[in-house]
């Protein structure tokens, strides 16, 4: 589930902000954005959920949004005075605050699920910071928290209700760069806290700790090697809904540029989920190979030897490949196995483009039965496809218009049947939006 909103320019700092406003050592960075569209199916409801089954099937409406939005934080380094014997600043400091407003217009769909769309106006947020100690030192350590409220649909077809949750997210990491930097190795620790608001889904409440390690060695001027092993504990407060876990993923892989046109993202390694039950007697858990294959080519070339310093370039064309699992509110896990291509394009400061698609297996294990009250189910694969398009051309330097396409479709020939009730819950569903807004930032 995504933490922050769904806009693209809320989502990359570096589309969000302008020039700032400077205030002796800070910088501010004020904005306020609308939008207004279409959306065809926001609770992501199939075709044969209907009125005549007592459901709301898919209700279309027009949708508004409201975002204002401010971020504070130390000098960025281009208003840095940089001399031969400057040394970095002992702290780099950013926080940020946005909001949005949503409101509902219905146009199609039955009376009830008409009325149920509209009771789903609210506002959603995020407030976040980061701390870095003594950045660009042989030791340094970041602080990060967030806190976000989102308002959005269960992305699984399976409730008439708004999936409204709150996101508690904090971290901390020791960054170890010996030398010149051609090593770094980073230890932390993070806290992901998912809390439901709707009763329907309180049981779905979940606290999540993560003990992490990763590094990277540049054996070769444009060429790294990194390392990425996590430890995870995930607990449900309500242990009769879903199963606590202990993820563990390692992972291995080169991070290159080929050229300075061309990078190369290869990883590989093994996951396994390690669920625990008291209530089941049959608990299916994923083990097998995850990884990441990206071929990546920057419309402008990058003439830095660092291969980290590529991903600073606004335009590109990734084209790439990911396997992993995650935890699911239906069965244990899920595998995800995506196809993905990705354009990022920055014209003369000017227009921003962002096309993103992808084509996605979704692989579930059998549901075991737990007695009469319970829901079962054989194992099954869904399709996944989505394809988003998001363009902007900024008037002037603070003032931007875009436009947001976006499509999802979950091809699913799979029906579950609730514990107590009589119909089952068709998990295919579709859905379009388009949206035209204007934004003003610094």
């Amino acid at each position: 589930m995504a933490l922050a909103q769904d806009q693209p320019w809320l989502k990359d700092r570096r589309y969000t902000e302008g020039i700032g406003i400077r205030t002796g050592d800070l910088e501010l960075h004020p904005g306020v954005a609308a939008e207004f569209g279409y959306d065809s199916n926001f609770f992501r409801r199939d075709e044969k959920d209907d009125a005549s089954r007592g459901d709301i099937g898919p209700v279309g409406s027009l949708r508004l949004r409201i975002t204002p939005s401010f971020s504070l934080s130390t000098l960025s380094q281009q208003r840095q005075e940089v001399t031969p014997d400057a040394s970095p600043p002992d702290v780099e400091f950013r926080a940020g605050i946005a909001a949005t407003y949503e409101e509902f217009f219905p146009v199609s769909g039955n009376e009830v699920g008409r009325e149920r769309l509209s009771d789903q106006r609210n506002i959603g947020g995020l407030l976040d910071a980061k701390l870095t100690i003594l950045p660009r030192r042989p030791w340094s350590g970041i602080l990060d928290a967030s806190l976000g409220r989102t308002i959005a649909s269960s992305d699984l077809g399976i409730s008439n209700q708004s999936f409204r949750r709150l996101h508690a997210d904090a971290g901390a990491e020791l960054v170890w760069t010996p030398g010149g930097g051609l090593l770094d190795w980073r230890l932390g620790y993070r806290f992901l806290g998912t809390f439901f608001e709707v009763d329907e889904f309180d049981s779905l409440t979940n606290l999540h700790h993560t003990i992490r390690t990763r590094g990277r060695w540049r054996f070769l001027p444009r060429t790294a090697l990194i390392y990425d092993a996590s430890l995870g504990f995930v607990n449900y407060p309500n242990p009769a809904a879903q199963l606590s876990s202990h993820p563990l993923r390692a992972q291995l892989g080169i991070n290159g540029l080929v050229t300075s046109s061309f990078g190369l993202l290869a990883m590989a390694g093994w996951g396994a989920s390690f669920y625990t039950s008291d209530r089941q007697a049959e608990v299916h858990d994923f083990d097998s190979v995850i990884g990441q294959l990206e071929l990546k080519w920057y419309l402008t070339p990058n003439p830095s030897a660092d291969p980290e310093a590529a991903t600073l370039a606004l335009s590109s064309l990734s084209a790439g490949f990911t396997r992993d699992f995650h935890d699911s509110y239906l069965a244990s896990y899920y595998e995800r196995d995506r196809g993905y291509l990705k354009l990022t394009y920055f014209f003369g400061g000017r227009f921003l483009l962002i096309a993103d698609g992808g084509v996605a297996a979704h692989v579930y294990p059998a549901i075991p039965g737990n007695g009469a009250n319970s829901t079962s189910a054989d194992a099954w694969t869904d399709v996944r496809v989505d394809a988003s398009l998001f363009g902007e051309y900024r008037i002037g330097d603070s003032l931007g218009i875009n436009s947001t396409l976006r499509y999802g479709n979950n091809i699913s020939s799979t029906s579950l049947l609730p514990p107590g009730e009589a119909t089952p819950n068709y998990l295919g569903w579709q859905q379009f939006e388009a949206y035209l807004g204007v934004r003003w930032f610094m």
